[in-house]
């Protein structure tokens, strides 16, 4: 009987300036791939956005040679899981490595006070503090702190659009913020202090760091942490959680969604079923079809 393998989930961000980003993108490219690596990697000059997944023999020397790479000891969120959380290797070069379309902000010079999740709880109970989740929509309703007031955007970009509109709110108030590993709330807290804001607090790591150091002992998060992999979401012990995603809308659907008459594998769930067109149902129809195929023949399809 063979030992089943395991891997490692890594994801990391740095704001560093980047120079040579073509050839960066050439070298890590290049050796993730030898080294039997998945996952997206975002190349900017501000920087360094990524999520990958590896054998676990292979998961050191990939740290060795980012750090090396890079110049820098990178802050690591490194998880256990069962098999890789991406079907292929992606480096891309991008504007930023989380698109805000900000310009005069500078998350490397000045963001918001990091709370570190043994303090959160405390912090967020203050009556005084509004607590902002800045996530998306479909991350936000399966799982978030509670009391916590919603973005609710659909992308990121929106955040400065919201502020504006809830800014007699907001302004003038002691503001915590939060996102799953902490970028978003890099940018966010510091578009919040470039817009005079002068008490702003984010929780250092996100919530996978929040989740990973207190186990949630003081029950403030409620619900799963959507992850953008193949887990999909994350319990409070950070082990694959009850989600699936629908491959119409990419939401997050519970058991009991799928359950659902409005919904229908592949096609649509009821978040998204009177959304699509005829057009786009046939076409996520067919790929389902295909996905079938792929799978009673063994391999797996990259739609999926």
């Amino acid at each position: 009987m063979h030992d089943q393998k395991k891997f490692k989930v890594i994801s990391f961000y740095e704001f560093i300036y980047i120079d040579n980003i073509e050839q960066l993108k050439i070298k890590l490219y290049a050796f993730l791939k030898n080294n039997y690596t998945k996952g997206t990697v975002l190349l900017a000059s501000e920087g360094i956005n990524a999520t990958l997944s590896c054998e676990d023999k292979y998961h050191f020397k990939v740290l060795e040679f980012i750090n090396n790479t890079l110049k820098n000891k990178v802050n690591y969120k490194i998880h256990n899981y069962s098999e890789h959380a991406f079907l292929r290797l992606k480096v891309k070069i991008k504007k930023e490595i989380i698109k805000l379309n900000q310009k005069n902000i500078s998350p490397e010079k000045r963001t918001g006070k990091y709370i570190n999740p043994q303090e959160w709880d405390k912090l967020i109970k203050d009556k005084n503090i509004i607590t902002i989740d800045t996530r998306n929509y479909y991350e936000s309703e399966i799982g978030t702190f509670k009391g916590s007031l919603k973005v609710n955007s659909h992308n990121f970009t929106q955040f400065p659009g919201w502020v504006k509109k809830n800014e007699k709110y907001l302004k003038g108030k002691k503001i915590a913020m939060f996102c799953t590993g902490g970028i978003r709330c890099e940018k966010a807290s510091s578009y919040l202090i470039n817009n005079g804001y002068k008490e702003v607090f984010q929780l250092d790591g996100g919530v996978i760091s929040y989740l990973k150091t207190t186990k949630n002992k003081k029950k403030s998060w409620i619900g799963e942490c959507f992850v953008f992999d193949d887990r999909v979401s994350l319990s409070e012990k950070l082990l694959r959680g009850n989600h699936e995603q629908c491959f119409a809308c990419r939401s997050a659907i519970s058991k009991k969604e799928k359950n659902s008459s409005n919904y229908k594998e592949g096609i649509y769930c009821p978040k998204c079923k009177n959304q699509t067109s005829r057009e786009k149902k046939m076409s996520f129809e067919e790929r389902n079809r295909q996905m079938k195929i792929a799978k009673r023949k063994g391999i797996k399809h990259l739609g999926s």
